[in-house]
């Protein structure tokens, strides 16, 4: 899995979870570039994609997270 299919698969969550269909997930992407990104859609996006996923973060890697990129690594060490 290459950064890019990760990105393909994130904008639909990012979408169905901040409920604005506009967005496409990029690297620079953060919290503050959504509106609708807040703690409580935070939760709920990290939740979306484990299953998207498969895969399990830890709260350690929750609190690290500040942007897509930050995710993307998470996803594909955890996917590798």
């Amino acid at each position: 899995m290459t950064e890019s299919d990760v990105l393909g698969r994130l904008t639909p969550v990012f979408r169905q979870v901040f409920e604005d269909d506009t967005i496409v997930a990029h690297m620079d992407m953060k919290a503050s570039d959504v509106r609708r990104w807040d703690s409580l859609s935070h939760i709920d996006m990290v939740l979306v994609v484990e299953k998207e996923f498969g895969i399990r973060m830890s709260a350690r890697e929750l609190s690290e997270l500040t942007s897509v990129r930050d995710l993307v690594r998470v996803i594909l060490a955890k996917a590798a």
